[in-house]
C-alpha cells in the first residue's frame, strides 16, 4: 500500500460508506440480536464481532488485491434471524453461524460460486446495479420535502464542485449538510457517550432444528442475497477481483468471529458502490483506499460500537439520504449506460433493472437475486429467438 493513494475523497467515500451502512439496517441487526435472546452485553459484543469482521475482510482483502473489496453483514440474514428467534437458544444460534460461514468458505474455496457468477452478461449486472441503487437516488431528492434547504444545497455544492473540482464534491457537499445541518439545529449530539464495546464468547451448540431453521436459510439468503449483487457490481464497476478467494477468507473470518455474534459477512453491494465510483477517486487503481479507509471506520464500530451508533443516530435522516444519493449519482449513471449499451442485451437488462428497482422479494430473498434471475431467462429466450431467426 502506498500512502500517495489515499486521498481526502477516498476516505470520505469510505466514511460515507459506514454512515450509509450503518444507518440504514443497524437498527435491524439489534432486532435480531435481541430476537435470539441477546443481553445488551451480548448486542454490544455483536457489534464487536461485526465492525471488527469487516475492517479485516475491508482492509485486508483491498490491499491483498489492489482493488475495493467491501464487505458487510447479511441485513436479510438479520432479519431472518427475527422470524427465526424463537426457533433457536443463543448457543444454538451461535452453532448455525458457524455451520453458515463454513458453507461459504467451501463455496468460496471451491470456485464452484464463482464459476456461476462468470456466465452473467456484463449488461445483465449492470442493470442489477443500477435498479438496486435507484433507491438511494430516489430518496435523495424525495428528501427535498421534509428538508428543502438542506438537500438542495448539499446538491447546489456537489453541482459546483463537478464544475470546479469533482474530486471534491462529494466532500463538499457532505461537509454542506453537516454545516446547514447544525445551523438548523438538526444534529442532536446530546446522547453521545464514550462507550467502548466488550467481546463475550458463546459456547456453541449444535441442533437438526438451528441447522434447518436458521443456518440453511441464513446461508442460502446470504449468497442470494447479498453475495450474487456483490459480485455483480465488483464486475460492472470493471474490476476482476478473484470472487473465490475473497469468499473463502471471507467465510474464514466470519467462522473465527462467529462465536462472539458475527452472524453472516458477506460481499457489499450498495455501500461497495460508493467506494467504485468515480467521487471515490478519479482514478479506478486508487480506489481500493476507500474500501480500506472504510475497513478502519468499520474497526472503530467495532471498539466503540455504541458510541458511533449514537453519533450517526445523531444526523437527520435527510443529510444521510441526500450525501448517498448524490455519492451514488456517477455509479447509477454508468450502471444505465452499461445496461443499455449492446441493442441484443438491452430488454433482458432493462428487465432485470425493473424486477431489482421494484423491491420484489420472493422467498425471502430479496429484489437483486429475482432481478438477476428474470434477466437471465429473457436473455436466453430472446437469444434462443435470435439464433433461430439468424
Amino acid at each position: 500500500m502506498r500512502l500517495g493513494d489515499f486521498s481526502p475523497s477516498t476516505v470520505v467515500a469510505g466514511f460515507v460508506t459506514v454512515l450509509v451502512g450503518f444507518t440504514s439496517s443497524a437498527v435491524i441487526v439489534f432486532q435480531g440480536a435481541a430476537a435470539m435472546g441477546a443481553s445488551a452485553e451480548q448486542i454490544g459484543s455483536w457489534m464487536w464481532a461485526l465492525g471488527l469482521g469487516m475492517a479485516i475482510t475491508c482492509i485486508g482483502l483491498s490491499l491483498r488485491w489492489r482493488t475495493p473489496v467491501v464487505t458487510a453483514w447479511s441485513t436479510p440474514g438479520a432479519a431472518l434471524l427475527i422470524g427465526a428467534g424463537a426457533s433457536a437458544t443463543m448457543p444454538e444460534a451461535i452453532g448455525a453461524f458457524l455451520v453458515s460461514a463454513l458453507l461459504m468458505t467451501v463455496a468460496g474455496f471451491s470456485g464452484v460460486f464463482e464459476r456461476i457468477m462468470n456466465r452473467i452478461p456484463v449488461a445483465i449486472a449492470s442493470g442489477m446495479l443500477a435498479g438496486v441503487l435507484l433507491r438511494f437516488g430516489l430518496d435523495a431528492f424525495v428528501s427535498l420535502k421534509s428538508q428543502f434547504g438542506l438537500v438542495a444545497g448539499m446538491f447546489a455544492v456537489y453541482l459546483a464542485g463537478r464544475r470546479f473540482a469533482p474530486r471534491y464534491a462529494v466532500i463538499g457537499a457532505f461537509a454542506a449538510g453537516i454545516a446547514v445541518a447544525a445551523a438548523q439545529g438538526l444534529i442532536q449530539m446530546q446522547a453521545v457517550r464514550l462507550q467502548w464495546a466488550q467481546p463475550v464468547w458463546t459456547t456453541p451448540q449444535f441442533s437438526l432444528g438451528a441447522l434447518v431453521g436458521v443456518a440453511v436459510p441464513l446461508f442460502v439468503v446470504t449468497m442470494a442475497s447479498q453475495n450474487v449483487p456483490g459480485v455483480a457490481v465488483i464486475r460492472a464497476a470493471g474490476y476482476s477481483t478473484p470472487i473465490s478467494p475473497v469468499l473463502g477468507w471471507i467465510g474464514v473470518v466470519n467462522l473465527l468471529l462467529a462465536p462472539f455474534g458475527a452472524f453472516a459477512l458477506n460481499l457489499a453491494a450498495i455501500t461497495a458502490a460508493i467506494c467504485m465510483g468515480r467521487e471515490a477517486h478519479e482514478d479506478p487503481q486508487r480506489r481500493y483506499t476507500a474500501a480500506v479507509s472504510a475497513g478502519v471506520f468499520y474497526l472503530i464500530i467495532g471498539v466503540a460500537g455504541a458510541t458511533v451508533a449514537a453519533v450517526f443516530a445523531a444526523f437527520p435522516r435527510e443529510l444521510v439520504a441526500g450525501i448517498a444519493g448524490i455519492a451514488l449519482l456517477g455509479t447509477i449513471g454508468n450502471g444505465l449506460a452499461q445496461a443499455t449499451a449492446s441493442e441484443r442485451d438491452r430488454e433482458p437488462a432493462l428487465v432485470t433493472f425493473l424486477v431489482t428497482a421494484s423491491g420484489l422479494s420472493l422467498a425471502g430473498i430479496g429484489s437483486a437475486f429475482w432481478g438477476l434471475v428474470a434477466g437471465t431467462f429473457t436473455l436466453a429466450v430472446l437469444r434462443a429467438n435470435y439464433n433461430r431467426a439468424s
